[in-house]
């Protein structure tokens, strides 16, 4: 079944070479990295003799990676999941990007990115073709007797980290304990064998390198390295190899990608106390490099946020001690998981900090703008419109446009709605909160029939919150059909702005006689002063279907452009779609 399976996904790979050819980048596929060119070439000769696609390069640090590619990063992320799977490859296999690779050693005399070749040192042997698994023992640096003995001067620490690294490489399943039973003793062997050794359960010295050089190997091909900002006051290792620091603008240190992996840090420096905290947790939350999707919590003196979504995964944390917040941001692609991993546990193990504490007039002089928070982008909605309370637990209506294909809705930036019911043909959308709320005002339907030329208002976000509270937009009743003379819609004289759509359409008595709607838009153009709105009854139609009851008002006297707007002001909430 196994080589039915491979045969299929060569078919898929010769496909995505063939796409890939008329493309200008490529991913690839990394499975292992050697410190020396000549292990490195052996590696490779494995690998080719199973697998198509093996290529090598010299990365930036020195070291020799062996990729599988290039491909395009959809078909990458497959091949990844389906060799994984087979066993075929490593399971701390990753993306890696053209930009991280060098001089080609891997065929001999390739150079496919067209930056030279690396000279082999000597002529390559050719290997038996044999799944990796079944290679002849090599020649070992030490007996079993010399292993045990310099096995013994290793410290607890250093137990513990053979074990992660053979865990990391999928030997490993029991605990990290630095005890080294029977469990620890099999997988040792297991990962002799798998790497070509004599399975005896004791790592010589040479073993126990490589093993430990093949478990930092994601972080060797990001660089990862000692950084000190005496400024912020933290010490941690950061991957310089893809990142580099680009400037302070306070709380932050700002580090922005050097690379096509496209990733991003922030350190978190500044003086405060709990309430503070509490306002940079909220704060950063709106920020477009934290996805909505995550967990997150605030307990005490620490703060962790992660974001996941858009194609990046995030990861804060800061916390307060003696005055002072600091933490830091990564920002890394969401495909490249088993290496972010790697470097997120690495700043978090090296994180240190010092006395110093980012000066809160850093960055003053840079760029403003009310849709940045010290130099970085504030997340924004993918549409917003208009809406209103239509009942005294906080179901709103509003168009549906802004509910459709979102994953979330919500209203006052971070209070989510559920759509209970949408009439498409409409276009109108009923939305359940997701806790019961105590609105200022409702809506109340008007039981007559408005009159042709009778004064109307429309309370709206014409500017999709941009002004921060709703306009009273004020127009007349043109008629009480709509365009194509159907039932259920009116058409307004009055100048509406797309934001506005949703809101509520007042009569001259502060009663609700419908809804805007967005302007059609299906190869027509109207003109400026012209406006359609659902009518009462059809609002009334959909909020049934939903299980609510609409508020009837009853007949009163005109009211003044005041009480107008108060009433407007209390009812009327701008709604948000956010992907």
């Amino acid at each position: 079944m196994t080589r039915i399976f491979t045969a299929i996904l060569f078919l898929f790979l010769t496909g995505a070479r063939a796409v890939f050819a008329q493309q200008d980048t490529g991913v690839w596929v990394q499975v292992e990295a050697q410190p020396s060119l000549r292990e490195a070439q052996e590696r490779a000769q494995v690998y080719a003799s199973t697998l198509p696609d093996v290529n090598g390069f010299r990365l930036n640090s020195g070291w020799y990676a062996i990729v599988i590619g290039p491909y395009l990063h959809s078909d990458a992320e497959q091949v990844l999941r389906v060799y994984q799977a087979e066993g075929q490859i490593p399971a701390d296999s990753y993306i890696a990007f053209s930009s991280a690779l060098g001089q080609q050693f891997w065929p001999v005399g390739a150079n496919i990115l067209d930056r030279g070749v690396v000279t082999p040192p000597v002529e390559s042997t050719p290997q038996p073709e044999q799944p990796i698994a079944g290679l002849t023992p090599q020649p070992s640096d030490e007996t079993r007797a010399q292993a045990l003995q310099s096995e013994r001067r290793l410290t607890a620490q250093e137990r513990k980290g053979l074990q992660t690294a053979l865990q990391a490489a999928g030997f490993y399943n029991a605990t990290i304990d630095g005890a080294f039973g029977q469990g620890t003793r099999r997988s040792m062997g297991d990962w002799q064998r798998f790497n070509g050794h004599e399975a005896t359960g004791v790592l010589t010295t040479a073993q126990r390198k490589a093993l430990i050089e093949d478990y930092n190997a994601p972080l060797i091909s990001v660089g990862m390295d000692r950084y000190s900002d005496t400024q912020a006051g933290i010490d941690l290792n950061l991957p310089l190899g893809v990142i580099a620091f680009d400037r302070h603008e306070a709380p932050f240190a700002h580090f922005n990608s050097t690379t096509d992996l496209d990733a991003k840090a922030l350190l978190i420096s500044q003086q405060g106390d709990k309430a503070t905290l509490r306002a940079l947790y909220e704060v950063m939350q709106s920020l477009d490099i934290i996805p909505l999707g995550g967990p997150r919590e605030l307990r005490g003196d620490r703060f962790t946020l992660e974001g996941r979504g858009n194609g990046i995964v995030s990861y804060s944390e800061a916390t307060l001690k003696n005055g002072q917040i600091k933490g830091f941001t990564l920002v890394w692609p969401e495909e490249d998981e088993a290496r972010r991993a790697r470097v997120l546990a690495a700043i978090k193990a090296s994180f240190a900090t010092t006395d110093a504490v980012l000066d809160a007039s850093a960055g003053a002089d840079a760029e403003q703008r009310i849709d940045l928070v010290s130099g970085l982008q504030i997340r924004k909605p993918r549409l917003s419109r208009s809406g209103f309370f239509a009942d005294a637990k906080g179901t709103v209506l509003t168009v549906s446009e802004v509910a459709d294909s979102c994953a979330r809705v919500t209203i006052d930036g971070d209070l989510e709605l559920q759509v209970a019911w949408t009439d498409t043909d409409l276009g109108i959308s009923v939305l359940r909160p997701s806790r019961d709320l105590s609105p200022i005002n409702i809506a109340e339907f008007s039981a007559d029939k408005p009159r042709i030329q009778s004064e109307v208002a429309v309370s709206g976000f014409s500017y999709q919150g941009a002004l921060g509270a709703p306009t009273l937009t004020y127009g007349q009743i043109a008629d009480v059909r709509g365009l194509n003379g159907e039932d259920g819609v009116k058409r307004l004289a009055l100048a509406s702005q797309p934001g506005d759509a949703g809101g509520p359409v007042f009569d001259d008595s502060g009663q609700v006689v419908g809804m805007l709607l967005p302007t059609p838009t299906e190869g027509r153009t109207l003109p400026g002063s012209v406006s359609l709105a659902a009518t009462a009854d059809r609002l009334s139609e959909a909020l049934g279907q939903a299980g609510v009851s609409g508020q009837s008002g009853q007949p009163t006297a005109q009211i003044s452009p005041n009480e107008l707007s108060r009433r407007a002001n209390g009812m009327t909430v701008l709604v948000h779609c956010w992907d």
